[in-house]
């Protein structure tokens, strides 16, 4: 099968999927690179060497490669407004593809007054794609739900996301934990003794920019609460930003100065050893936030994930109970002086029912990495891609339950 993607950038978040595609497709499988970015967002690896990538900004004869793919290919994805030449093209010939995007209303109705939405809509609707073979993968549920305010792809978006790479995380097998119950089961009656996976204090971790949408605030005023309650913790910060010396301050103001650690921008390298070492992740952004590669990352490197429930990821990825929790978005009006407290105090509250049964939480952590390889790993995501693409092909709907492809 011919599959091919056309994107802005080939990343490290793109990459991990690319690769198990290029395998599974007999190496029939390209990337067309859109765009000529020169810095690679969250990490240093170099993929410009991949067999498969076709960069159409490098040359006319690139870009005219490019443009014969979407004619030919068996099946394309499009991914933003760059790619809209080689969609317009596809589009008028009537051939399978997908449109592929994180949401377009994350401030809302204001929105739609980006000229870049406009010229995508314009393009949908003069060109009657809604009766086309177009359909959607959408990179969060609210994706979904923002083309069902706009009268987009009804009936026709699949779930989706970022794959990010797999980490290798051994853990102890003595028990096993109900996905939905939250209860113990034994495996083995004559060993049920479980190993925590750290020992006291516990280590949090929080990774980001310092900025407005990612409210560092509440991962300090979490930190001052736990302290103030005698919780024997570390929180590590990642990351730097406008907001970090404001951050810092209130750090000195609450005597966090022995349990707070800033350690700024390091390789995305270090931060997944960090994540290794790490009990549970707090992911605190509201709802501007996109995808966040981060929770598939920290899940993937055995934390548990306590995430805001608009986070893109955080519906499709956290099982309540059995690899993290979604607590209330904050505002995004939340700052350190003026905090959103009902995000604060949901917060605190899932971080305890994580905090209070070491073992079990020891148990989520290995249900992090189990739920990420069995479900939202880039090898499923790319069999469940290609298994919807010839189900489409063959007129029927997807006959996957769960995970990438399923319906959103």
């Amino acid at each position: 099968m011919k599959l091919v993607i056309y994107s802005v950038v080939l990343n490290q978040h793109q990459a991990p999927l690319a690769d198990e595609l290029w395998n599974l497709t007999h190496h029939d499988f390209v990337f067309v690179e859109l765009s000529r970015v020169k810095e690679y967002k969250g990490g240093a690896e170099n993929y410009t060497n991949r067999p498969y990538l076709l960069q159409a900004w490098s040359t006319s004869e690139a870009y005219s490669q490019a443009l014969l793919l979407a004619r030919t290919a068996e099946c394309c994805i499009f991914s933003g407004v760059d790619a809209l030449p080689f969609q317009k093209e596809r589009m008028r010939l009537r051939l399978l593809s997908f449109d592929m995007s994180e949401r377009w209303l994350k401030h809302g109705w204001k929105n739609l007054l980006s000229p870049r939405l406009l010229r995508w809509l314009s393009a949908y609707y003069l060109g009657g794609w809604y009766n086309k073979p177009l359909y959607k993968l959408s990179i969060s549920k609210f994706s979904a739900l923002d083309h069902y305010r706009l009268g987009t792809f009804r009936g026709k978006c699949y779930k989706w996301g970022y794959f990010t790479r797999i980490e290798d995380i051994p853990f102890p097998e003595h028990r096993v934990l109900n996905t939905f119950s939250g209860d113990f089961q034994q495996e083995n009656a004559e060993d049920v003794s479980f190993v925590p996976r750290s020992s006291s204090p516990t280590q949090l971790m929080w990774c980001g920019r310092f900025i407005n949408l990612k409210h560092p605030e509440l991962a300090i005023l979490l930190a001052h609460r736990l302290k103030k309650q005698g919780v024997s913790f570390q929180l590590h910060m990642y990351g730097d930003g406008e907001k970090r010396s404001e951050v810092e301050d209130a750090v000195k103001e609450f005597r966090l100065m022995d349990v707070v650690n800033f350690h700024g921008n390091v390789s995305n390298v270090q931060v997944r050893e960090a994540m290794k070492a790490s009990d549970i992740f707090l992911f605190t952004s509201d709802r501007k936030e996109g995808w966040g590669a981060v929770a598939n990352e920290s899940l993937s490197c055995g934390c548990v994930l306590v995430a805001s429930d608009v986070i893109g990821s955080s519906s499709y990825i956290i099982k309540d109970k059995y690899n993290g929790f979604q607590f209330l978005a904050p505002s995004t009006k939340s700052s350190v002086k003026h905090p959103d407290f009902h995000a604060l105090d949901d917060m605190e509250k899932k971080v305890f029912k994580v905090l209070e049964d070491k073992g079990k939480m020891c148990i989520m952590q290995k249900n992090a990495v189990e739920h990420i390889n069995r479900l939202w790993s880039p090898r499923r995501a790319a069999e469940n891609l290609l298994q919807l693409i010839e189900e489409l092909k063959n007129g029927h709907g997807s006959s996957i339950t769960e995970g990438p492809c399923s319906k959103a």
